[in-house]
């Protein structure tokens, strides 16, 4: 998946040779991704980078998911991605990140819109989840300025180093989306 944007502003599928440059991305925001999610804490070399994109890249080719990098020009910024897809359902999840001295510039709701409008109008899937910790607030702005509905609270939903943490669940369903938002 390539999505370009604007003319800068790009989300392109993570290739084996964007590690460097993922690697270097979590380097440079290990502790400002770290308060939120999990795979900072587990990514300690250049070859966890590798190892992370290797299996989004199988993920990806089994039709399951996957992850895009968003770029600025030539630097990666942040990224986005599919995080699971149960066809049975017609369901995928959304996740993403951004380097903290972008965040504040609409990029999470612009590439969000664009890979809603993926999901619903290529992949042709019916709903969207978006899961978020309560208390990440700029995060859980972004699927509240999209449309989506807060569903509410699973309890317990994701082990974090080494703890419970509750997770807000939104969704979008096709028929609510509406893309000029």
């Amino acid at each position: 998946m390539r999505i370009n944007i604007d003319g800068k502003l790009r989300i392109e599928r993570f290739e084996l040779s964007h590690t460097d440059d993922l690697f270097r991305l979590i380097q440079e925001n290990r502790v400002h991704f770290g308060k939120w999610l999990e795979f900072p804490h587990r990514t300690h070399t250049v070859n966890d980078a590798s190892a992370f994109i290797i299996r989004t890249l199988q993920k990806q080719a089994a039709g399951n998911g996957g992850w895009s990098g968003i770029w600025l020009e030539h630097h990666l910024i942040g990224a986005i991605g599919l995080v699971q897809i149960h066809r049975n359902d017609q369901i995928a999840e959304i996740g993403y990140y951004l380097a903290q001295e972008y965040e504040g510039q609409g990029i999470i709701s612009r590439s969000c819109r664009e890979v809603i409008n993926y999901i619903f109008e290529e992949l042709e899937l019916h709903r969207i989840e978006i899961r978020v910790h309560p208390e990440n607030l700029r995060s859980r702005k972004i699927p509240e300025r999209l449309g989506f509905t807060q569903e509410g609270i699973l309890r317990q939903a994701e082990w974090f180093i080494d703890h419970y943490r509750d997770k807000v669940i939104y969704g979008l369903i096709k028929e609510e989306w509406n893309p000029g938002l």
